[in-house]
């Protein structure tokens, strides 16, 4: 995988890769026929969580343009199709719409909110703009407690989020439930295997939700939840096999989750054909590259070359303060880095290296719109999708882009990783030159490497690291006036940032205890020569971001 951040910092969203037959299997890979959910992504907020929830209660989900020919749908065999929520207003111009002819594939269809509208009005319902809105938490009174509701209580909360609402149906329909404005708040068709909630049973407002989801997938999708990562690991390493045949295969290993589950993933499928390259780019954690090397290639014995280009990094960053340059130019370092690396690899062996190995997650596809056009993607050029310059001549393979952050860390277990590296925090791929702020020295770096180490010494101590998701210290470029002993300082200002997430698409700051935070703060004044005060970011993502450059 090349580290994170890297090819993003390329910020070239022209650049062209070849692409191994791995990245879009029609079938999922380790997934048994019947067991695959589609989901239509009409724009929701919410359409990735849909996608969790699918997941979680034992199906295989996949998220698609809301466009996407009946002709595409069938390919995949679903066990059921899910229509997500959305923005937009069913009748208004330019509405996103799928393929009308859905309904001849036979399969089950759940409509949440504008997906319900939708599926209502091409069954010939009426869809107008409600007499109340309905947004937050409402009172649900469930009338059939069979089917779709079975199991739930007659009268519940459920989360609405809609100013249109279906008025009208035929008699085709059956009403499930009703709210004090909503008296279609569920629904199903009598004859097609349709139903429909104007509620969002997907998020934790909604506390039966799950049960409904679940009541969709296993009493009228039918799947019986036998999707498992270790089926998964198998039938993917099967796959790499096939598509790798004798050739070798370059991995990017940074140490972090996503490349150290790539790396472990293709050393079970094709052994010594692995040849790993870790970049030593003087923007490391301390004691990064002894960490990696030792469980990479003493642990695991994997073939792994280590390069020092330290200077190289730090010379091109010499005097330079803005972040998008910082970035730019540690992309193309990088990529010169690797590309020499490579080719001294090739030197030294018969076989040509025909492949390159990235750690590209599900969310970085959908975030990036490769392979998946919904109406609310492409929000950003990932830096694991679409990126790669052409010049590096590798085709790629991408063996996680099916799988979900937790999902990674689950198939971690069932390789053997340790949990060290399994539940690591994330380290973005300009590594410390991020969390300096302003120009990047040396002796600036060994400041914030040992107070980086302090916090998270106390972190692990507090038994925190597990229930935050990323916890680092940034330094500032300013100075502050203290005061040590009897004398008056000038020193540097170091931030402390901590956050707790599920996707890192949102993120709130996390609320670490005043002792731990005084414990980390006398420590890093105490102990780093340089800083004589340490402040708390207490910002959300929106509007901030988690990094500071």
């Amino acid at each position: 995988m090349v580290p994170c951040n890297i090819l993003m910092s390329m910020n070239n969203p022209t650049s062209s890769y070849k692409s191994a037959e791995i990245l879009e299997p029609i079938t999922p890979v380790g997934v048994n026929q019947g067991e695959t959910v589609l989901i239509l992504d009409f724009g929701s907020q919410y359409a990735q969580l849909i996608a969790r929830r699918v997941r979680e209660a034992g199906a295989f989900s996949i998220l698609l343009s809301p466009d996407t020919p009946i002709e595409k749908l069938a390919t995949y065999a679903p066990a059921g199709i899910v229509l997500s929520g959305g923005p937009s207003s069913v009748s208004e111009k330019g509405a996103p719409r799928c393929d009308e002819r859905i309904f001849e594939l036979g399969v089950p269809i759940l409509g949440i909110c504008y997906g319900m509208q939708l599926g209502c009005e091409l069954l010939g319902g009426t869809i107008e703009a409600a007499h109340a809105r309905e947004y937050g938490r409402s009172v649900l009174k469930v009338l059939d407690t069979t089917g779709l509701f079975r199991g739930m209580p007659t009268d519940t909360a459920a989360w609405m989020s809609h100013g249109d609402q279906v008025e009208i149906v035929g008699d085709d329909f059956k009403i499930l439930a009703e709210t004090s404005t909503c008296p279609l708040a569920a629904v199903s068709h009598k004859t097609i295997p349709f139903y429909g909630v104007q509620f969002h049973p997907e998020v934790t407002h909604t506390p039966h939700g799950v049960e409904l989801l679940r009541n969709f997938l296993y009493k009228i999708c039918g799947i019986k939840g036998t999707w498992r990562m270790s089926d998964f690991m198998e039938a993917q390493c099967e796959k790499i096999r096939e598509i790798v045949g004798d050739s070798k295969v370059l991995c990017g290993l940074s140490g972090g989750v996503d490349s150290s589950v790539v790396a472990a993933l293709l050393h079970r499928a094709i052994g010594d054909q692995l040849v790993c390259v870790f970049v030593d780019n003087g923007l490391l954690r301390k004691n990064e590259r002894e960490f990696v090397e030792t469980t990479f290639r003493d642990h695991f014995q994997i073939d792994l070359r280590v390069v020092d280009a330290a200077k190289e990094f730090l010379d091109d960053l010499s005097g330079v303060t803005d972040p998008q340059k910082k970035r730019t130019l540690i992309g193309h370092r990088f990529i010169d880095v690797f590309k020499e690396a490579a080719t001294e690899i090739e030197s030294h062996t018969d076989d040509t290296i025909r492949f390159l190995a990235q750690g590209t997650l599900y969310p970085d596809v959908i975030e990036s719109g490769h392979g998946y056009s919904g109406a609310a993607a492409n929000i950003k050029l990932h830096h694991n999708v679409g990126g790669l310059p052409e010049e590096l001549g590798f085709e790629l393979i991408e063996p996680l882009r099916d799988l979900f952050k937790d999902e990674v860390r689950k198939l971690g277990e069932v390789l053997g990783l340790p949990d060290g590296i399994i539940w690591r925090h994330p380290f973005p791929g300009p590594g410390l030159a991020v969390r300096c702020l302003g120009e990047v020295a040396e002796p600036k770096l060994a400041v914030l490497r040992d107070c980086d180490e302090i916090l998270l010494e106390e972190i692990v101590a507090a038994n925190l690291y597990r229930s935050t998701d990323q916890v680092f210290a940034v330094l500032l470029p300013v100075q502050s006036v203290g005061v040590m002993g009897d004398g008056r300082t000038y020193e540097s200002v170091v931030a402390i940032r901590a956050v707790e997430t599920q996707d890192f698409m949102t993120a709130d700051w996390a609320r670490i205890p005043y002792d731990i935070l005084a414990s980390i703060s006398n420590r890093i004044i105490n102990e780093v020569r340089g800083v004589n005060r340490v402040v708390y970011d207490i910002s959300s993502k929106p509007p901030a971001t988690i990094e500071w450059e």
